[in-house]
């Protein structure tokens, strides 16, 4: 069956077996970890619905991946990227709404606009980028965001800028060992595959903390 079709993308797996990744397998526990983390601390900071929803879905993500490096196949494939693209857009629609007190209209053009924008860098690309990358060039689009975003927060003084640039630079190094690990195999068997996990992990538990400083005030008694 189609959605049964083994994928074989990363260093790290030299057979069909659901152990054959390991180490890529057992680092998404860091996204759960991440998640679980942010959920208690916004639990003890009243936080609102939205971001315990948020800090849920990190801990999704983790879940996707897992069972996309032990089935390795198409279905899990689709597990491992929905929870992550699907979180970049709640993530947006969040920041743009809740820090930057955009109206649905505003924050639909705003979206508009970057998805035009995005579209046209990804259009200009050189050909072969992407195998090149390891397919790494379907992430660019979180560059994007993050370069949008950190400019944004910078210039509007909204709290939590700094941690921005800081989720945008642990992303470009987790995007790099990302895009080495099959590069990387003959000198490092193991591949680079489960620092992308880390890294990547450290980077969505600063974008929650930055979600955390924008929290609604607790309700009137």
């Amino acid at each position: 069956m189609h959605w049964m079709q083994a994928v074989d993308l990363y260093c790290e797996r030299t057979g069909p077996g659901f152990w054959a990744e390991p180490v890529n397998a057992f680092s998404n526990a860091a996204f759960v970890l991440a998640g679980l983390v942010a959920l208690h601390r916004a639990r003890s900071d009243g936080a609102d619905i939205w971001i315990r929803i948020l800090c849920l879905w990190v801990a999704a993500i983790g879940v996707g991946s897992f069972l996309f490096h032990t089935f390795a196949n198409r279905w899990s494939a689709l597990a491992d990227v929905l929870p992550i693209w699907s979180f970049v857009a709640v993530y947006v629609v969040f920041t743009l709404r809740r820090t930057f007190a955009l109206g649905w209209p505003a924050t639909g053009g705003v979206l508009a606009i970057g998805l035009a924008a995005i579209a046209l860098v990804m259009r200009l690309l050189p050909d072969g980028i992407g195998e090149r990358t390891n397919q790494s060039t379907q992430y660019l689009p979180a560059v994007l965001i993050f370069v949008a975003f950190a400019a944004a927060f910078a210039w509007s003084g909204r709290p939590g800028a700094r941690l921005i640039v800081s989720a945008g630079l642990v992303f470009a190094l987790s995007l790099f060992f990302r895009s080495v690990d099959l590069a990387a195999c003959a000198h490092l068997p193991l591949g680079t595959h489960f620092l992308w996990h880390l890294l990547n992990a450290t980077m969505l538990g600063l974008l929650l903390a930055v979600a955390l400083r924008h929290r609604l005030p607790p309700p009137a008694a």
